[in-house]
Order: C-alpha cells, then structure tokens, then sequence
C-alpha cells in the first residue's frame, strides 16, 4: 500500500484539532505520517498537535495555499492528502485513497462533504456543495469537463500523487482562496479529478456564524465571480476567516 502523508494546516484550532487527531488516531491502516503546518496560532493549537505525537511545522505566512505547500515539501509519502483541522474522516481513509489512486487514469480524488455541528446537519448546503463539484466545471469549462475536471475544496479532503502536484507546481501561493479548485484545473491535464463516493463530516461554524442562507449565497455568489475570472485576492473579502 502505498505511503500517505495527511497535511493539516492550522491557525488557532485549539477547538476543532483535538477531534480530528483523535479520528486520525484510529485510522486502519495508518498514514506514513501526519504533519501540522501552523501559521503562528495563538491559542493552544500547537501543543495540542506535539501532545498527540504529531509534528509541527511553522509557516511564516497565514494561507493554507502556503501552508500546504509546505507541508508538502516536508512529507515524504507518495500520497499527498489535505485536511482541515475540523474535517473527520472515516477510519478506512488510506484504504480509500490508496484504492482510488490505484487507477492510474485518476489523478486526484475528494470526498462528499456533509457539513455538520452537534445539534444538526446542514443537508441544504451539503447538497449544494456536492452539485457545485459538477456543475462549476460545466458550467465555465465545459471543455476541461469533458477531460475529467471536478472542482474540489478543501473540506472534502483532496488527495493527489506527490509526483502530480509537483508537476503543476503545487498550490498557487499567490492565491489567498480557490487554490483547491485552482489545483483541480491544473491537474486534470494528467488525468481525472475524483469525487469518492464516501463522506466526510466538516464544521459548520461559517453557517452558524452566518446562517444558512448568507452562508449558500456567499458560497454561490464566489463561485460565479471565480468562474467568470474574477481575481481570488478580491473574492477574499467576501471570505473572512472563522474560527
């Protein structure tokens, strides 16, 4: 089986980060190894990630796209995997990837994201962000559609070939968001993007603190503005970091 490093960047996840070790924790087979890439958090983030055995890896600049980047110059799986810090995944993750990878037509995989909290789960928006993975690349390149191309985020847990995403140079770090579906486009160049048919269950904290209908709004309203070209360091502005 092939060896898999799970990268997880991190600022101030001291709620969330417990949880997802402790699912990882349980994960049959194991990874090679997990890799915490933290921006200078200021709460209890990076000891929680040294007290669970996990390294910790520090990033001079607060953006995943930087972060992972490193993450990824530091891992030494064959397998890439991306993971937010308040994403659970199921415990036969690597069987999943490896097997998925396994197809060497497919050069990069993700999962269903179904966005939960304790009390409830937000199947509107899930839905959503499930159909989004299709009809964003049909709808503004049809082409690329055609070849393959599925757009997916960060919360649905990417994974790719070491070797694939040095190819197209890794995440654009000139990208503050959509650096994940900006990855997909470059990728499929070598071969399809795929969505598992397996979920992973992802914070809903952007939904609370926003509310259902602003929360699919922004998201809808991005993903146009992205998809007609417009700048991701302007699309920030509508995308403020919660945690």
């Amino acid at each position: 089986m092939p060896n898999i490093s799970i990268i997880i960047p991190t600022l101030n996840e001291a709620n969330s980060l417990p949880r997802t070790l402790k699912y990882l924790s349980l994960l049959t087979p194991p990874p090679k190894e997990i890799l915490v890439v933290d921006a200078n958090s200021q709460d209890q983030t990076v000891s929680i990630a040294l007290s669970s055995g996990v390294p910790v890896i520090y990033s001079p600049k607060r953006q995943r796209s930087i972060q992972m980047n490193i993450g990824a110059q530091a891992a030494t799986g064959e397998i890439l995997c991306f993971l937010h810090a308040d994403t659970i995944v199921p415990d036969d993750l690597i069987t999943i990837i490896s097997q998925t990878l396994a197809n060497p037509n497919i050069v990069c995989g993700g999962f269903i994201s179904i966005m939960t909290s304790s009390q409830t789960t937000h199947w509107d928006i899930s839905l959503h962000n499930y159909l989004k993975t299709f009809y964003a690349p049909l709808l503004f390149r049809p082409h690329l559609f055609l070849k393959g191309l599925r757009i997916l985020f960060g919360d649905q847990v990417m994974f790719c070939r070491r070797t694939d995403f040095w190819k197209v140079g890794g995440f654009d770090t000139n990208l503050p968001i959509m650096e994940d579906a900006d990855l997909c486009r470059k990728l499929v160049q070598y071969g399809r993007i795929y969505l598992v048919n397996r979920v992973v269950q992802t914070s809903d904290r952007r939904v609370a603190k926003w509310g259902n209908f602003k929360a699919t709004l922004i998201y809808l309203i991005i993903g146009l503005l992205w998809g007609f070209g417009v700048s991701p360091t302007y699309l920030k502005r509508f995308y403020k970091d919660i945690r």
